[in-house]
């Protein structure tokens, strides 16, 4: 299983998302910014052709990186991403339960 492909984030006013692209394909997080230190991980998208590649997994530890380097915490209201904080309690500290 590969999960290689480019991750980025983009955010326009207090919506935003972390999307990874590959293979032309995108798979997401949407995310809402409720704070300049907090936002909710709303949903979590991978196209079915990148389903068991890693994709979703890659996204969350994308973000998780991200919000620990910016000073920001997660509310995991996504269940994908609540699971995989869930799985990985090295994230912790980034999110806000």
């Amino acid at each position: 299983m590969s999960t290689e492909g480019a991750i980025h984030s983009e955010q326009t006013g207090s919506k935003g998302r972390y999307v990874l692209l590959k293979n032309g394909l995108e798979a997401e997080i949407t995310f809402s910014v409720t704070t300049p230190s907090l936002i909710i991980a709303d949903h979590t998208h991978v196209p079915d052709a990148l389903r068991g590649t890693g994709a979703g997994v890659a996204l969350v530890h994308f973000m998780a990186q991200d919000s620990r380097a910016r000073g920001i915490k997660i509310v995991p209201l996504c269940p994908f991403v609540n699971a995989m904080r869930k799985r990985h309690p090295d994230w912790a500290d980034v999110f806000a339960v």
